[in-house]
């Protein structure tokens, strides 16, 4: 059974170590074999790897686009250390994607780490709110109390 994939105009795909740039208007795809398959919306480069977890991403997601853990494995561990160092947190979701790589389900490691980057957002959007009310309550506190 084929893989369908509709394409809007020109958006791009990469499929295999091809990347496919759509014509002027939508169309579809009939996907046979095995290739790594990537739209545009799930591709990130290294300058939109900007956080920890989009940066073990984009590890995983060339370890994807190979079909091979590779040259990218020191860098994947080195990235997914520090991320639990500095957000112990978040380590259920490195372990689970450790499984998915380790048994070579990159697509399905990939669509982890996207919960990974949602989760990475959430506690920075609570550590940057929680520092603005900080930094209120310390104001706070430093005004004259009125007699």
């Amino acid at each position: 059974m084929a893989l369908k994939v509709e394409l809007k105009p020109s958006e791009r795909i990469i499929i295999g170590n091809a990347v496919v740039t759509n014509g002027e208007h939508r169309t579809r795809l009939y996907i046979e074999g095995e290739a790594a398959i990537l739209r545009e919306k799930d591709i990130l480069t290294p300058e939109t790897a900007d956080t920890p977890a989009r940066r073990i991403y984009l590890a995983v997601q060339l370890m994807y686009l190979e079909n091979d853990i590779g040259s990218m494995h020191e860098t994947y561990l080195e990235l997914t250390r520090d991320i639990v160092t500095a957000a112990p947190s978040t380590l259920p979701y490195i372990d689970h994607i450790n499984e998915l790589v380790m048994s070579g389900a990159f697509y399905k490691a990939l669509k982890e780490t996207k919960a990974l980057i949602a989760y990475e957002s959430e506690l920075l959007s609570n550590a940057t709110s929680g520092s603005t009310r900080i930094r209120a309550d310390r104001e706070d506190h430093r005004q004259p109390a009125e007699a």
